[in-house]
């Protein structure tokens, strides 16, 4: 049920578990006040927005052949193509692995598995450098017996012994998905077993014959952001419309959800009212009775073992003392029930560090800390009611970052330790609370020549006079008279913090041709907590567009590079930020790739998930918001008097979270103008863009065949 416009940039060479946040919608201050909607002006592009009908299709296909047959055509792009292919298809890829029960389970797509196995092995058998793994499940079989698109989108286990599972399988790469309950020692799905048809779902197992579920109920039983307002208990062997409601949101907050913690000893089952995307009511449930956790709504909340632990994401005074923004707290949970206020702080952020994960093991608390856009770990460890602090010694380079994954936080003190950086290929360890000794299991081959590049991180004035820093990825011996090819990078939403990262695909068709890449920290994101964030919320969103551009003219500055050799790029929300970059600063930049974007923000509320987003973007029918919104939304400022640097607009058809109408108006209109843009949309692959590797490798391929060809 969680999810939000996320990066579609290039990503790490791995497959990591979503990590999202709700968005809060709130009533809009214009409603509130009686004032009127703002008016929404005609837009004759809007036809766009119908997915699938046929007329719209065809207009895709035109521009689909016009866009591949132009990049497909360049020289580079057939060896591009067939090596970024080889890459993603490799053998000699990490297989990050989740353990359920005594296995370590993996899902792996190569050349001959496109669409991808499920398979597991021993955790004996994972140390060796060549493990034999057990299919449980091949994918592209399922597809073709039953006639469906399938695309991958995970599991969760029965704990403790996993042997029970919830299969989600989404058409095509969507983010509604198809939910089947698997019987493991029967390796065979449950005929009569749990199953849930195609919807935005959220499913969790209390017992062995019971799940918590929301879902799409039925007429008034889905939230207006599209997600399910109602979570009820399911017991085997009953229909679905024998489910018992358990807790019922109201149909304009984001959605809901329900879990239960199986720590042995205590175990307890909790409700989540998403009343937005940053605002959420936690409820501990005890058979029919739900006891709401008191804390701020815009703070996270969970439990560990005996432990309350909450994550400000705004001051907090409770009890005659202020806890800081960013801070995490602990206290008993009975304590805490009973009225007690005397939190413990794990955590408190300074001006360059923030809070950027926690993890559980069995006896720890692992915090992953951003120190100036670097990670570092810390141990605590709750003992005679005291919490005890250890550092943990530094993993990889100076730029390192650093994942958490606890092999069994219940039962175990081992984790995944994963270390990467841009130049170094990412690595795996197997690490212990308590030890900074650390074995390493698996690590990538380098993929491309990183000897002859550097890494360096400068800091650029925005135009409020906030430092912004960003990491330029570079040949050594760069001359520094602005004639370097080079990319910029950004996001700038959502609390999402981009950090350093191994990818081949950047490095294989970029950095080892030559250019340069980079990565902007701008405000919006989540580098430096939730003030860093929350500076570019809503009426102050233009902040990251102008960090954005406040990057791009210190790289020209520095003689980096310059106007003529510049490009951007963004995905998601960070399709929105190139868009903005597109229409303020034109003059900056010769090429743009702009990936899975928003785009019209006067309809992105009215456009799938788009709803969730407000209390990121504010509320357009609000004639006081919609005047913020106005100044920078791409769609309603882009001139036909304008000159503008060339653009590669990609999307999905199948992407059921930004919709691609954003990209297909945005194209239109441009067109319409005279503007000279170049438009892909993938058939399948959801927000990611891409279904498969194969479909990854020709996304990627057409992407910096266009770059080259325009910057160098």
């Amino acid at each position: 049920m969680r999810s939000y416009p996320k990066p579609a940039g290039p990503a790490p060479d791995t497959t990591s578990p979503d990590t999202t946040s709700p968005e809060s919608t709130g009533m809009a201050a214009g409603a509130a006040a009686g004032l009127p909607p703002a008016p929404e002006p005609a837009d004759p592009y809007q036809w766009l927005e119908d997915v699938a009908g046929d007329r719209q299709l065809a207009w895709v296909r035109q521009q689909n052949d016009a866009a591949l047959g132009e990049l497909e055509a360049l020289p580079a792009y057939a060896p591009l193509a067939e090596r970024l292919k080889t890459i993603l298809n490799s053998q000699e890829r990490i297989p990050f692995v989740r353990k359920h029960g005594a296995w370590l389970y993996n899902f792996w797509r190569d050349a001959t598995h496109v669409r991808g196995i499920w398979r597991r092995t021993t955790p004996e058998q994972y140390r060796l450098p060549e493990p034999q793994w057990e299919t449980v499940l091949d994918l592209d079989r399922l597809a073709a017996d039953e006639h469906e698109n399938w695309v991958w989108h995970g599991v969760s286990s029965l704990y403790p012994a996993g042997e029970r599972f919830l299969v989600s399988l989404s058409r095509g790469g969507g983010d509604a998905v198809v939910v089947r309950e698997f019987d493991m020692p029967a390796r065979r799905f449950v005929a009569d077993g749990f199953h849930l048809p195609e919807a935005k779902s959220d499913v969790a197992w209390i017992d062995a014959d019971t799940v918590f579920v929301a879902t799409d109920f039925g007429p008034g039983s889905m939230t207006t952001s599209g997600y399910a307002r109602i979570v009820k208990e399911w017991r085997r062997g009953t229909p679905l419309a024998a489910a018992r409601t358990l807790f019922e949101a109201r149909p304009d907050d984001l959605g809901v959800g329900a879990y239960r913690d199986f720590t042995p000893g205590h175990s307890h089952q909790f409700i989540t009212r998403q009343i937005g995307f940053y605002s959420t009511e936690l409820f501990l449930r005890d058979g029919d009775r739900l006891t709401r956790i008191d804390k701020p709504d815009d703070a996270n909340a969970y439990t560990v073992r005996d432990q309350l632990i909450i994550e400000l994401r705004s001051p907090w005074t409770v009890a005659g003392r202020t806890w800081p923004q960013g801070a995490l707290l602990a206290q008993d949970l009975h304590r805490h029930l009973d009225g007690a206020r005397d939190f413990a702080l794990l955590f408190e952020p300074a001006p360059a560090t923030s809070l950027d994960g926690v993890a559980q093991t069995q006896s720890c608390l692992l915090l992953n800390v951003l120190d100036n856009v670097k990670n570092r770990l810390v141990e605590l460890r709750h003992e005679n009611g005291a919490w005890q602090r250890r550092d943990v010694a530094p993993s990889g380079s100076a730029f390192a970052t650093l994942d958490v994954a606890p092999l069994d936080a219940y039962a175990s003190d081992e984790y995944f330790l994963t270390v990467t950086d841009f130049l170094t290929p990412t690595t795996v360890h197997l690490a212990h609370a308590g030890s900074d000794a650390r074995t390493a299991l698996k690590a990538l081959p380098a993929y491309f020549d990183a000897s002859r590049c550097t890494v360096q991180q400068f800091h650029a004035p925005s135009k409020d006079g906030t430092l912004v820093p960003y990491f330029v990825v570079a040949p050594t011996h760069a001359k520094l008279d602005g004639s370097n090819p080079t990319v910029l990078y950004g996001y700038g939403g959502f609390e999402v913090s981009l950090k350093p990262y191994y990818s081949a695909v950047t490095g294989a068709a970029w950095l080892e041709q030559g250019g340069i890449h980079v990565l902007a920290n701008i405000r919006g994101g989540g580098e430096f907590g939730p003030r860093w964030h929350q500076a570019a919320l809503k009426e102050h969103r233009q902040r990251a567009f102008d960090d954005f551009i406040a990057v791009a003219q210190d790289l020209i500055k520095r003689r980096i590079t310059s106007p003529r050799h510049l490009g951007i790029m963004g995905g998601s929300n960070g399709g929105l930020l190139v868009g903005a970059a597109l229409t303020q600063r034109p003059d900056l930049f010769n090429a743009v790739v702009c990936q899975v974007p928003l785009l019209d923000m006067r309809r992105y509320h009215k456009l799938l998930a788009g709803a969730s987003w407000m209390g990121e973007y504010g509320d357009p029918d609000d004639p006081r918001q919609w005047e913020y919104i106005a100044n920078y939304s791409p769609y309603h400022n882009v001139f036909k008097d304008k000159h503008y640097p060339r653009v590669l607009f990609t999307t999905s058809t199948r992407d059921d979270r930004v919709h691609p109408g954003h990209a297909r108006k945005m194209v239109a209109k441009m067109q319409e103008q005279g503007h000279a843009v170049l438009y892909w949309e993938n058939t399948e692959g959801g927000h990611a863009g891409a279904a498969n590797n194969d479909q990854q490798a020709r996304m990627w391929a057409l992407t910096y065949t266009f770059l080259a060809a325009q910057l160098r």
